[in-house]
C-alpha cells in the first residue's frame, strides 16, 4: 500500500494537470494500471498464471494499457496518457521511468527466453516509441516520440528517429 501511495505522489508531482493525490488514485489510469499490475506480477511469481493473466486483462479493459503480468516495473513509474501502451513478459523497468501513450517495449518475435527491453533508472520514452528486443537502455536516456529503437542506447543519451538514426545528446552525467 505505502508504495502505491508514493506512485500517486509521483505521478502529482510530475503532471500539472494533477491537483492533489486523491484525483489521481480516483481518476488516472497510469495509476489504476499499477494497483492492477501489482497484483498480477504477485500472483505470477506465485506460478497462478491464469489469474495472474486475467487480472492484466481486466487492467487492461479498463485502463487501455496492458503491461503483462511478468513484467518487473521499479518505483515511482509515470504513464502519462497511457492509452495504447504495451509492455512485455519479460520487460524490466528501473526507478524513476515515464511513458507516454502508444508506446512499446515488446519482443521482434525472433527471440526466446529474454524478448523484452530492459530500461534503466530516469528513462522517459516519448510518445508512440517502440523499443523492441532483449536490448538495454541505460540510465538517464530520453527517447524521442515515435522513435523505433532496435539496439542498446547508452546511458545518458537522447535517441530519436525510425529507426534511430541519430544521437542528438550525449552527456557525463554521473
Amino acid at each position: 500500500m505505502k508504495q502505491l501511495y508514493l506512485d500517486a505522489k509521483n505521478i502529482m508531482q510530475k503532471d500539472p494537470a494533477a491537483r492533489n493525490v486523491l484525483e489521481v488514485i480516483i481518476l488516472y489510469p497510469g495509476f489504476h494500471i499499477l494497483v492492477f499490475h501489482r497484483i498480477a506480477h504477485f500472483l505470477y511469481k506465485h506460478k497462478l498464471f491464469f489469474l495472474a493473466r486475467l487480472i492484466s486483462q481486466l487492467g487492461r479493459f479498463f485502463t487501455g494499457i496492458e503491461i503483462h503480468p511478468g513484467a518487473k516495473i521499479g518505483k515511482r513509474l509515470f504513464i502519462d496518457h497511457g492509452m495504447g501502451i504495451v509492455i512485455g513478459e519479460t520487460a524490466e523497468i528501473g526507478d524513476d521511468c515515464t511513458i507516454y501513450h502508444g508506446s512499446t517495449l515488446g519482443g521482434t518475435g525472433k527471440d526466446k527466453n529474454k524478448r523484452h527491453p530492459t530500461i534503466g533508472n530516469n528513462v522517459m520514452v516519448g510518445a508512440g516509441s517502440k523499443v523492441l528486443g532483449p536490448i538495454n537502455i541505460g540510465d538517464n536516456v530520453k527517447i524521442g516520440a515515435g522513435a523505433v529503437v532496435l539496439h542498446d542506447v547508452e546511458n545518458n543519451t537522447t535517441v530519436v528517429g525510425t529507426p534511430i538514426d541519430r544521437v542528438i545528446k550525449k552527456t557525463n552525467k554521473l
